[in-house]
């Protein structure tokens, strides 16, 4: 794992088949490998560490996209989305392990258990307690695929005997595999992170939610008695950047306004909503800007996800913003805005070097990136 006072910064690449995901600007091969590639050598180019890949039936296999992806880059390090459901522990473990291997130690893991398409690839979902525990059994069982041999494991929904992977993943200082990040802000999603998770990622909260929520899964994880080491934060959220304050507040106005006229085209709020989901919408109770520039504004016409606040201000607005989320103990920071290939060199050259130095509180440290 790395050193846990060190920030790391990563991107989205929008992993969809239609063109156009949150005002991207619509084309037809958005999603060849060609595009794809553009946008992953322009994150090695401008500081990145990665970018977060996206799931969910009906969207490119992300497993598949990050493989390629992989190949064609020598540092891009995938942040590839998958669900329990869709995978069995050990067949992802070998895959994982393998792209791991090949790639030289970059593959990392978001565990999702949010909601999809199940019955389209053969999957069933019980009730909250079965679906969680669904996903502490593989995360669980993963990582013991990862780091030992002949493993026998009988669990209420997952089994395997003498089951050795290989090849194994990069081990690398205290790296022993690939780092497993998880969401949810359920009661028991938040057993599960405090446990099992490498990573808990927040979605864009005022400071007191995630100093709540941070608060409470570090004693959580004392409470369970977490036998990992300890659990580190990561905040997903847009952060909307232009040259000024003024600048980045008209456009992000303006972008709700056409926001507005197309209200649900995207329908990111029409399933039934995760709990985490909630508490972003009921941020709009307490008022469309918090914490200075925190906009939720977004989230009244159809922005989900990372798409429902946003981070808004000139590169010093939104630097000193992420410091105070960094002095909570988040470390892992994963960002975007519209077009993705455009803003990936923008908020590179010019917001990823405010977070390298001095004057806003102290340094963010970004460790360099290592060759492979």
């Amino acid at each position: 794992m790395t050193d846990a006072g060190a920030s790391e910064f990563l991107w989205y690449i929008p992993n969809e088949v239609r063109p156009g995901h949150r005002g991207d600007a619509p084309a037809v091969d958005h999603n060849s490998l060609d595009t794809l590639t553009s946008h992953a050598q322009a994150l090695e180019d401008n500081g990145w560490k990665g970018a977060l890949l996206g799931t969910g039936w009906g969207r490119p296999d992300t497993f598949t996209v990050a493989t390629a992806l992989a190949a064609r880059t020598t540092r891009f390090e995938p942040l590839i989305a998958i669900r329990p459901g869709y995978w069995r522990p050990a067949n992802f473990a070998s895959a994982a392990a393998t792209l791991d291997h090949l790639s030289g130690g970059r593959v990392r893991i978001n565990v999702v258990s949010g909601a999809d398409n199940l019955a389209a690839y053969g999957d069933s979902e019980g009730d909250q307690a079965h679906r969680y525990g669904r996903t502490r059994e593989f995360m669980r069982l993963v990582r013991r695929l990862w780091t030992g041999e002949d493993v026998t494991f009988a669990g209420e929904h997952f089994g395997v005997a003498k089951s050795t992977v290989v090849p194994r993943p990069v081990t690398r200082g205290e790296r022993r595999h690939p780092r497993l990040y998880f969401g949810g802000a359920s009661d028991a999603a938040e057993r599960v992170a405090a446990t099992e998770a490498d990573v808990q990622l927040f979605w864009g909260e005022p400071l007191d939610g995630i100093a709540e929520r941070i608060d409470r899964l570090r004693h959580l994880s004392r409470a369970l008695d977490r036998d990992l080491p300890p659990l580190q934060f990561g905040l997903r959220i847009t952060t909307l950047v232009r040259d000024t304050s003024a600048e980045a507040w008209r456009d992000a106005e303006a972008r709700v306004e056409e926001m507005a006229k197309a209200q649900g085209q995207w329908h990111d709020n029409a399933r039934k909503l995760a709990v985490g989901q909630q508490r972003l919408f009921a941020l709009q109770e307490r008022g469309e800007v918090l914490d200075e520039n925190l906009y939720t504004a977004p989230g009244k016409f159809g922005g989900g996800g990372a798409g429902t606040t946003w981070l808004v201000g000139s590169a010093e607005d939104v630097a000193r913003s992420l410091q105070k989320y960094r002095e909570l103990g988040v470390t892992q920071f994963v960002l975007s805005d519209t077009p993705y290939l455009a803003e990936i060199r923008r908020q590179g050259t010019q917001l990823l070097p405010l977070l390298r130095g001095e004057g806003l509180g102290g340094p963010i440290l970004i460790p360099e990136q290592s060759e492979v």
